[in-house]
């Protein structure tokens, strides 16, 4: 059956406490589930939160430094008791399920999109290839591993994280394994952002599912480090998710300022309309001139098997 219900999950964690975000997570999940939601897509590192820090306050700064420890100590392992709970949740509710995370792997963090299937299954595990900017402060690169489109009931499903999107070779990567379903959790709520969205999917001939979160200043505990001094009364985030068409329809949203699921009913076989004037990597591709080469290895720091998991940050400059 080529027709599904999909959603972009536009809510807040719990900032930097892993535990309580993914509980608010559960809750999301059973909401979602009751309205039908065969996939749904969470924000870019929504456990346990996104570290807007790293663009107001240098990493040296006391504030920098403890939030950096504070995010590390709520990181998530994968494996994990925190991917058993996320697993256990798409079993419950026979969905779909994508969720951003800060992952830690030894004493690197990274950022992670997670896409396990209705059975439990963790199908994808996709680090982030290049931090952004001050991301760089606290997210170690990711490698090609995740970069993978994997057939399910509720189509091909692949993605890439916020500014990866701008990375024409990543996008070819997903677009040459005849995605039909393309994720993109971002922190991105720029004015240009959903138009991205639209140009992903007419380029790719693709559904595009954009999902960000909708935090202001006001929903941060009162003990973030820095939180008086580093954020006024702002929207750190407004959202805009959106799920856009193949041919680069809005079909929902984008939704903004508020938190809330952001529902859409889409047909599976309207992927291949189009496709006879443009496929980007079919027979528009031209491979006597133009080729890609992608590595999938994973090249994670080694962790020997046996060791404990470092049970505090390792010291910073």
């Amino acid at each position: 059956m080529s027709k599904l219900v999909v959603a972009a999950a536009q809510f807040a964690p719990v900032h930097l406490d892993l535990a309580a975000s993914l509980e608010k997570a559960r809750g999301i999940v059973a909401d979602a589930a009751l309205e039908g939601v065969q996939l749904l897509v969470f924000p870019e590192s929504f456990l346990p939160g996104y570290p807007d820090w790293v663009w107001r306050t240098p990493a040296w700064s006391p504030h920098a430094l403890a939030s950096y420890q504070r995010l590390y100590e709520n990181a998530v392992v994968v494996p994990g008791p925190e991917t058993e709970t996320l697993a256990d949740l798409a079993r419950e509710h026979g969905m779909h399920l994508a969720m951003g995370v800060t992952e830690r792997h030894g004493s690197t963090l990274y950022n992670t999109l997670l896409l396990f299937g209705a059975d439990g299954a963790l199908l994808n595990h996709h680090r982030k290839l290049m931090p952004t900017g001050g991301e760089r402060l606290v997210w170690g690169y990711g490698d090609g591993a995740g970069l993978t489109v994997h057939d399910t009931p509720v189509g091909r499903v692949g993605g890439l994280l916020c500014w990866e999107n701008y990375m024409p070779l990543a996008r070819a990567a997903i677009y040459a394994q005849d995605v039909q379903v393309y994720l993109a959790p971002t922190w991105d709520t720029s004015d240009v952002w959903v138009p991205t969205l639209q140009h992903i999917a007419k380029e790719g001939r693709t559904f595009v599912i954009g999902c960000c979160q909708a935090i202001h200043a006001n929903d941060l505990p009162d003990d973030i480090p820095g939180k008086a001094e580093l954020y006024g009364d702002e929207w750190l985030a407004r959202g805009l998710s959106a799920i856009i068409a193949p041919g680069g329809r809005i079909l929902a949203g984008p939704l903004e300022e508020k938190e809330g699921l952001v529902t859409a009913s889409i047909d599976l076989a309207r992927c291949a309309e189009g496709r006879g004037m443009f496929d980007p990597t079919g027979h528009y591709s031209r491979p006597d001139v133009l080729r890609l080469a992608v590595d999938t290895t994973r090249k994670s720091p080694v962790v020997r098997a046996g060791d404990p998991e470092p049970s505090a940050a390792p010291p910073r400059p």
